[in-house]
């Protein structure tokens, strides 16, 4: 027996009934409290599927996929397009967030009534999957119309932040994620549209900041404040910026804040680096190692003023053993020649603590210690070279059984 033929829906009916549907989804997809019936439901999607499977010249798939077009179109020119337009700052961002959330949820009903469109037209067809025409559409109706305003009001809640005010970092994760899905995963549109103006006014930012704390602030005071502003745009990094930026951002941080001003921060007068080995501030000189390690010459600056401070001490102590020369007396326990030697092991020790404690064991700093003792060490204390005195001392030493204690 001979199955009934199914009747042929005419393009203008099936569009019709297919119009209806999508009229009552964008009520949903706006939050309203109504709902597809499952007779609707099916209709919409059987109604679709029918006109996709009709032999030619019904076979309307083609006019179908661009009445899904048509319908994203729709919904972004009448609805998301005129609520991005009236909001600005951090309501821009929050009405961005929710119309994109809104766009993808339209996006996803409509490829359920589509869905044949999407697993055979498009194959045979040769054109974009439903999904691809969706961020398209998006992408070009809707983020390159908003892109300038939206990154001017991301990195004005950025700035904000920095200043101390609190921000919605969960909207600004979001936000800023846009860039990448526009891309489709890829950095481009995040770089070019986000991060160089992000980096920019960081750098602005900084250098404002900055020029400031050189004239206000002591050495120590100012390294703070350089560690807890690269410390504070870390953590900014891992909550809402994408982790490729981090080091561009802390290079920016560094140049504007320690760069710009080493030799400024490191020479001043009663705080800078000088200061501190004069007055043993091994945490501020830790700190010191830690900002300055980073940047380039930065610790080769430091390495040397450690090197002149210890060549001056230990140029005093050969001065103190010159001047005590021509009144020797063993009051003192040993000659003003064996008092420079054993001098000379104290300074050394004191700062071979500094070398492998505020300096990190580094190289550098093991040179610096060592020609700082080439400088004092290659002069005459009384007429003896270091040589000769390091000599007589170990012979007093070994002739005393060793009693003789380095302090």
């Amino acid at each position: 027996m001979e199955e009934t033929e199914e009747k042929t829906i005419p393009l203008e009916e099936g569009m019709e009934c297919v119009q209806k549907g999508l009229n009552k989804l964008k009520i949903i997809v706006e939050g309203e409290p109504v709902t597809f019936t499952s007779d609707e439901y099916v209709m919409l999607y059987t109604t679709i599927y029918n006109m996709c499977t009709q032999k030619a010249p019904h076979d309307y798939s083609q006019e179908l996929y661009d009445k899904y077009t048509e319908a994203v179109e729709d919904y972004i020119l009448t609805i998301v397009l005129p609520s991005l337009k009236k909001k600005h700052g951090e309501f821009l961002l929050k009405e961005l967030e929710k119309r994109f959330q809104s766009h993808k949820l339209m996006v996803k009903w409509l490829l359920k009534f589509f869905h044949y469109l999407d697993k055979f037209f498009i194959k045979r067809a040769e054109v974009p999957a439903l999904n691809e025409v969706g961020l398209s559409c998006f992408r070009n109706l809707v983020y390159h119309e908003v892109k300038n305003r939206v990154t001017d009001a991301v990195i004005a809640q950025i700035d904000q932040e920095r200043e101390g005010e609190k921000i919605d970092r969960g909207l600004l994760k979001t936000v800023i994620n846009l860039y990448i899905e526009m891309g489709k995963g890829k950095m481009d549109y995040y770089v070019n549209d986000f991060e160089e103006a992000m980096l920019r006014d960081s750098a602005c930012h900084y250098s404002r900041k900055a020029s400031t704390w050189i004239v206000e602030d002591t050495c120590p005071e100012y390294m703070l404040k350089a560690e807890e502003c690269l410390k504070k745009e870390k953590e900014r990094v891992s909550h809402y910026l994408h982790a490729d930026s981090e080091t561009k951002l802390l290079e920016k941080v560094q140049n504007q804040v320690l760069v710009t001003y080493t030799n400024q921060l490191l020479e001043k007068e009663d705080s800078g680096c000088r200061a501190l080995l004069k007055d043993e501030k091994v945490e501020d000189l830790t700190r010191m190692y830690s900002l300055f390690h980073k940047i380039p010459k930065g610790i080769e600056l430091v390495a040397e003023i450690f090197k002149q401070h210890i060549a001056a001490e230990g140029m005093v102590a050969v001065q103190q053993a010159a001047d005590a020369a021509p009144n020797k007396t063993e009051s003192s326990g040993g000659s003003p020649e064996q008092d420079f030697v054993h001098k000379a092991f104290e300074i050394h020790d004191k700062y071979m603590v500094y070398v492998k404690g505020c300096f990190a064991d580094n190289t550098i700093f093991h040179k610096a210690l060592k020609e700082a003792f080439e400088v004092f060490c290659n002069k005459s204390v009384a007429g003896s070279s270091t040589a000769e005195l390091l000599a007589s001392y170990c012979d007093n030493t070994l002739k005393k059984g060793g009693n003789e204690q380095r302090h």
